[in-house]
């Protein structure tokens, strides 16, 4: 049975504290990105505080669930991280306490948070998408001029350039206004020059009325079947007070708001379920339609289905035999006109199947839209599982809190994320992927990696011990150390120099032995080398024999006699016999001939590093077997 002790208490609220500063600065990171979208809808426009409060409300509230995954990344690998640090996780592991029985509160957290997140995109997120589009329309709704930028010429008015220097939005006033209609082209422009104006949208938002003070029109008085270089006269006429009548589409009609209902985001699962299965139907049932049209094209006639080919084939070749004959008695005008109608015919065939095949596409992305919606209701909520579980055991692993090291891992892991989303969601919309495959492709590539981070802290693995990797690194490439033996600063009992000379000479004597056995300036058999045990005993033995002696001496006094030690190589006892120790490996290197002749090679480059590493201790031993004679010879 499940019961809260006090360190799940002390855990969470290590956690707690550290999500609920976290998911704020995540939210205010994502609303800012967000921001950037809609920055011209905002700046310079006179929008009340009111409606910029409703205008970020939503957009927080729409935000949400993509904050609850990267605070719960950043703040489980930042709490872990300072319970390791302060070696606060080691206290727990040595009273006997897993690392996941240290978690399981937190995992308990997460899954509410996962169950919060799905919440919001279920019932929170819809509505506020709904109300933050509505928000857009009717600020152009309320306030029309808040459309209209400063100082630049504004193309948003059907047939009109319309300019304004200055806008007093407390007043709803516009000054210098300079509008350019071109209702007839531009050789018929109208200018209209005001000093100042007002403009409101009618009652229908299908216009504006633009009511302007102190100005002038000019207009060319250009008149149908006029010749095109001759005079055209003009009007010019001013004004103190005149109100004109522009088209504009307020944006704020049924078709725009049934738009918004119909997207995706604004719905429900339920919804987007029910509705799923509308729009296959209807889907299929335009593909349908449009397959009849298509065959109708292709056969000439409409009466002929596809298991009437053969007949269909045959009253095609005749036609065509008897259109021939008759194309050929045709006078030459006659079949001009019947190509150009031809042509014509054509063109707009192919001008429809263009238009149905683009028709068609936007039903497919409709469909397609809304399953990954669907989707991603449960992605998005099952990444807060995946991410504290590739954050909590990072934290334990690198032992590192505060706001470097984890904030750099979490951004990190949040963009690999955020780029295999985004590019699985792209290549879906456009139906390069399947719609499961896109969507899943984030949580597929992270949830092995948060399985494989759990089992290694569980564990107490050194995944990130920079020094294990370096020194594989190094046993790979051949790279070796160098010895770093120092006079030590207590010495209880001095080296028994006499056993180690007695060492040292018999090493000597391996070491002839040795070589003067194995010639290692030989090639060896690559059937040897990768097909057959190939364990080297006697170096083995010849090493430790001689690291033995070197742990001895570096308990000397003598500066001289440490310094021959750091000359002893370190020696390799197996890389000179065969690639791996494990005969499968080797095997398998062997039969893949590339990987076997890089193998052989590095092998043969050990095998005359052995050869000069052997000549090198004999000569050190020679000469440390020397100073030890001195120095017994000077302590008598």
């Amino acid at each position: 049975m499940f019961r809260v002790k006090k360190l799940d208490i002390f855990v969470a609220k290590q956690f707690g504290l550290l999500f609920m500063a976290t998911f704020f600065i995540c939210q205010f990171v994502l609303m800012m990105q967000f921001l950037w979208r809609y920055v011209d809808e905002l700046i310079g426009k006179g929008l009340s505080m009111e409606i910029l409060a409703q205008f970020f409300w939503y957009m927080g509230l729409m935000l949400m669930p993509q904050a609850f995954p990267l605070a719960i990344l950043l703040s489980s690998l930042i709490s872990f991280g300072n319970l390791g640090e302060s070696s606060e996780l080691t206290a727990i592991k040595a009273a006997g306490i897993s690392l996941m029985q240290a978690m399981r509160s937190l995992i308990v957290i997460t899954i509410a948070i996962a169950c919060m997140s799905f919440y919001f995109q279920e019932v929170i997120g819809p509505r506020a998408f709904i109300s933050f589009q509505q928000l857009l329309i009717s600020m152009k709704q309320k306030n029309p001029e808040v459309e209209i930028p400063e100082g630049i010429f504004y193309d948003g008015i059907p047939n009109s350039n319309l300019y304004v220097q200055k806008k007093d939005m407390e007043r709803g006033v516009l000054y210098g206004i300079m509008i350019y209609r071109m209702n007839g082209g531009y050789e018929d422009a109208a200018v209209i020059l005001a000093d100042s104006g007002r403009i409101q949208s009618t009652a229908e938002k299908k216009h504006l009325l633009l009511t302007l003070y102190s100005g002038e029109w000019f207009e060319n008085m250009r008149q149908s079947g006029m010749n095109v270089s001759a005079n055209i006269p003009y009007r010019r006429e001013t004004f103190s007070t005149k109100k004109i009548l522009l088209d504009f589409d307020g944006g704020f009609n049924m078709a725009e708001l049934g738009g918004i209902s119909a997207d995706a985001r604004s719905k429900g699962l339920s919804r987007i379920v029910h509705d799923l299965d509308s729009i296959r139907e209807f889907n299929d049932s335009v593909g349908h339609q449009y397959y009849q049209e298509g065959k109708q094209i292709v056969y000439m006639r409409p009466s002929l289905m596809p298991s009437d080919s053969t007949r269909a084939e045959k009253e095609t070749a005749g036609r065509s035999h008897l259109i021939d004959s008759l194309f050929q008695h045709m006078s030459t005008e006659q079949k001009q006109r019947v190509v150009s109608v031809a042509a014509n015919d054509v063109q707009m065939a192919a001008g429809n199947l263009e238009f149905k095949a683009e028709y068609s596409e936007w039903l497919n992305r409709e469909e397609r839209m809304h399953q990954m919606e669907a989707i991603n209701k449960f992605t998005l909520s099952l990444s807060c599982i995946i991410f504290f579980f590739i954050g909590a055991p990072l934290g334990a692993i690198i032992r590192k809190g505060g706001l470097g090291v984890p904030v750099i891992i979490s951004v990190i892991v949040f963009i690999v994320f955020y780029i295999l989303d985004n590019t699985g969601y792209r290549m879906a919309r456009i139906d390069e992927w399947t719609v499961w495959f896109g969507k899943f492709l984030g949580t597929a590539v992270l949830s092995p990696i948060a399985m494989f981070f759990t089992y290694k802290a569980n564990k107490d693995s050194t995944v990130f011990n920079m020094d294990l990797y370096k020194s594989i690194f190094m046993r790979i490439l051949g790279l070796r150390t160098k010895r770093s033996i120092t006079r030590k600063e207590v010495i209880i009992e001095d080296p028994k120099y006499e056993a180690d000379i007695e060492h040292l000479q018999e090493i000597n004597i391996a070491i002839n032995r040795y070589m003067e056995e194995h010639k290692l300036l030989r090639w060896p058999s690559p059937v040897k080398v990768f097909f057959r045990p190939g364990d080297d005993h006697d170096i083995a033995q010849i090493n430790d024999r001689l690291e033995e002696t070197i742990e001895d001496l570096s308990y000397a006094r003598n500066k001289y006699i440490l310094m021959l030690l750091n000359q002893y190589p370190i020696i390799a006892t197996h890389a000179h016999t065969r690639p791996f120790q494990r005969k499968w490996l080797n095997v398998l290197t062997g039969v893949f001939i590339p990987t076997g002749v890089f193998f052989y090679f590095r092998m043969l480059r050990f095998r005359f590093r052995l050869y000069k590493d052997l000549q090198h201790i004999l000569r050190t031993n020679d000469r440390l077997v020397k100073r030890i004679h001195e120095l017994l010879n000077n302590n008598k």
